[in-house]
């Protein structure tokens, strides 16, 4: 084994299509390269021990919300028949937690790089996805299989629900902010809004779910193409949408309104709903800087800069 282990991952939103995914429309899940999670395995004297922003301590010690981890832990450790080897694992990580960004996704994808990289083994994309499944199982109860397709890939994901994620070829030019309400997503409650909806207004809510299909897959097309501004009306739309299927918020609703008064292409909400995040698209990176700045001054807790083309960016 090697004196040091590494494993990288990144963060993930949906574009557009959730919710309405669910109900077998298409989703677009967009990598964010610059929204980065690093694992690091060191030698120690003695035991397994873990170092993150949520717990420091004996792996065995792990709490009930980081399950998933010490599941996955322990079937690499036995993977590598490394029970006797000491090592400590550090996690850093720009992603928050239940934020919808993939976080725990990002998680399992970096600890199992890390593992393959300290044991000098060969890691495929089809057994890294495996392997990070058993957290994933755990954290969220059988996953779709997105996020953790989404934080191990560069390219973005068209998804219909049952299926395999398809690549494909990004050409955009612009820049994106993400903004965080500092508000847990309520992905429960918001889903269980839609049920609601379907039940006491069916033909409207059905006619809201397949429009964002019709959008999702449009916007693959602009994403394709370059086309910015079909993009934005696009997003835009979609967000109606979502607010006529009641997840979203007041206060993801005051930060979209926000970024495109002060410029913005198109702005939504992007996972769960109810809380979390949301995030706007802009032609420049000039004017995705301004926007952050304003969406702090209105409240965001945290603002990313992601650029839609290959550049350099990072957090706000």
């Amino acid at each position: 084994m090697k004196e040091l282990g590494i494993g990288h991952s990144h963060a993930k939103i949906i574009l557009i299509g959730e919710h309405s995914v669910v109900y077998g429309q298409p989703a677009i899940a967009l990598p964010l390269p610059d929204v980065k999670m690093t694992a690091t395995i060191t030698p120690a004297t003695n035991g397994h021990t873990i170092a993150s922003e949520y717990f420091t301590g004996a792996i065995s010690d792990l709490p009930d919300k980081m399950s998933g981890v010490q599941k996955l832990v322990q079937a690499l450790i036995e993977r590598f028949h490394g029970q006797n080897d000491p090592w400590n694992l550090t996690i850093e990580s720009d992603l928050p937690a239940e934020r919808g960004m993939g976080s725990s996704a990002a998680t399992a994808v970096a600890i199992v790089r890390a593992f393959f990289d300290y044991y000098e083994a060969a890691l495929d994309r089809g057994l890294l996805l495996q392997l990070a499944d058993i957290e994933e199982e755990i954290t969220h109860r059988s996953p779709s299989g997105l996020d953790a397709a989404t934080v191990s890939s560069k390219q973005p994901l068209f998804f219909i629900k049952g299926q395999a994620g398809t690549p494909f070829q990004m050409h955009l030019t612009g820049t994106m902010v993400i903004a965080d309400t500092g508000i847990k997503g309520a992905t429960k409650e918001a889903i269980e809004a839609v049920q609601e909806q379907l039940r006491d207004n069916h033909q409207s809510t059905v006619a809201h779910i397949d429009h964002l299909g019709k959008l999702s897959t449009a916007c693959k097309e602009f994403l394709t193409n370059n086309e910015l501004m079909k993009l934005g009306t696009s997003l835009n739309a979609a967000q109606a949408d979502l607010a006529e299927l009641n997840v979203s918020s007041p206060e993801l609703d005051h930060l979209i309104q926000v970024a495109r008064e002060h410029g913005a292409i198109g702005a939504k909400l992007t996972g769960g709903g109810r809380g979390g995040c949301m995030f706007a698209i802009t032609q420049t990176a000039l004017d995705a800087r301004k926007i952050a700045t304003v969406l702090t001054n209105h409240g965001a807790k945290q603002v990313w800069l992601q650029p839609l083309e290959e550049s350099e960016a990072g957090k706000a």
